[in-house]
């Protein structure tokens, strides 16, 4: 059973790290169509959103990096608990928890600045 939670673990911690990976990618290739955009933009009110969505970007950026950092640096913990105690504790599984809920609010925060891209765009044509 120990065994069965410890991969349980490291696959959502692997599976979280994937999908941020990709949503980094995908991030990365809206910014550049929102570069492309922006070359024809004198409106006032486009400028603004065009401000806001690239503020957007570069802060979800941020935030997919430290995520992804503390999913890999929990990993390490849970790896040497198990090397040295043979299973992991009770806090670095709450810290699970923890990590899995800020992926979930993190994933719901991307996809709506991925709506607001796509309003824009919409906008624009």
């Amino acid at each position: 059973m120990v065994t069965t939670d410890i991969s349980q673990l490291a696959g959502e911690c692997s599976t979280w790290r994937n999908t941020l990976r990709d949503q980094r990618s995908n991030f990365s290739s809206l910014n550049e169509k929102l570069q492309q955009l922006s070359t024809n933009l004198q409106d006032r009110n486009q400028l603004t959103d065009l401000e806001h969505l690239q503020n957007q970007f570069y802060i979800q950026q941020i935030n997919i990096h430290d995520l992804k950092h503390a999913i890999k640096e929990h990993e390490r913990i849970a790896e040497w608990e198990i090397s040295q105690k043979g299973q992991v504790t009770d806090a670095t599984w709450s810290a699970h928890e923890d990590l899995h809920s800020q992926f979930e609010q993190l994933q719901g925060t991307l996809q709506q600045v991925q709506g607001e891209f796509k309003q824009f765009v919409g906008k624009m044509q």
